[in-house]
């Protein structure tokens, strides 16, 4: 397999990290996907290209290579839910989104191949984040981790309704520091988008994992609904003028975490 992820080093303490938009399938597991899972609907598409603002700020950024029905990188590595009782997927998906199967029957991946994938994939892209996050709190004395995430507007088999347009999860908290949570959300709130903290998403297993505040390691989760900047359809067009209007919300967001995370430093 190629590489797990692409990496840039920045120059501010912020990592930007994008673990659901790699579009990689190994042609002998493509042929195993049903004809819908081929096209990676539940792809977090276009992410680093929305947030190409990230990297004139400063931020490193990390983003995934392969495709999320390869191995979620999100996901802990023992396959636990992290939302118990609600509908999700798993380390090693075996069914989409809406509950369709992902693979012909009989295709699922043994318990070898899901090793290796954890070992080739997942635990690179963590060993990754977890030694930049260090870097950073040795230059600057502590780090920020900005997991970015979208997903479409309605999936009715994961939530009711329509989701606001921006999902910021802080695991309720204890990924980050309360005056970092205050700060975004009060940029959300003045924003002309609906949001929520800790709504549907609170942060998986990137945010829960590596947010360690008592250590001055700040994680947050946004998940973006793609109606705001994209076609939510195959062919999961890319739309300019949505995301246009969109972008400066989410530039404000990150500039928002840099100036709380270097207040809470001088403090």
């Amino acid at each position: 397999m190629s590489e797990a992820y692409r990496f840039t080093e920045g120059t501010i303490p912020l990592l930007v990290s994008s673990p659901h938009s790699g579009t990689e399938v190994p042609p002998h597991i493509l042929a195993y996907f049903t004809k819908e899972a081929r096209t990676l609907p539940d792809t977090d598409w276009h992410i680093p290209q929305l947030y190409e603002f990230a990297a004139e700020l400063g931020a490193s950024q990390i983003e995934a290579v392969f495709s999320r029905y390869i191995v979620d990188l999100n996901r802990p590595p023992d396959n636990e839910s992290l939302y118990p009782g609600k509908p999700t997927t798993g380390l090693c998906p075996v069914q989409m989104f809406d509950g369709e199967p992902l693979y012909i029957e009989g295709r699922e991946p043994a318990e070898d191949e899901i090793e290796r994938r954890k070992s080739e994939i997942w635990q690179p892209y963590h060993n990754k984040i977890a030694e930049e996050l260090q870097r950073l709190k040795t230059e600057f004395g502590y780090a920020l981790l900005y997991d970015c995430h979208s997903i479409r507007s309605m999936v009715p088999r994961l939530f009711a309704g329509r989701l606001p347009t921006l999902n910021l999860g802080t695991n309720h908290g204890e990924s980050c520091a309360s005056e970092i949570e205050n700060a975004l959300a009060g940029v959300m709130d003045a924003s002309e988008y609906s949001s929520i903290v800790n709504g549907r998403f609170v942060g998986g297993h990137i945010t829960r994992s590596h947010g360690n505040p008592r250590d001055n390691i700040h994680a947050v989760q946004m998940e973006l609904t793609q109606a705001d900047y994209m076609d939510e359809h195959y062919p999961f067009a890319y739309e300019p003028e949505r995301a246009t209007e969109l972008q400066p919300t989410l530039k404000s967001v990150i500039e928002a975490f840099v100036n709380a995370g270097s207040r809470l430093q001088q403090s």
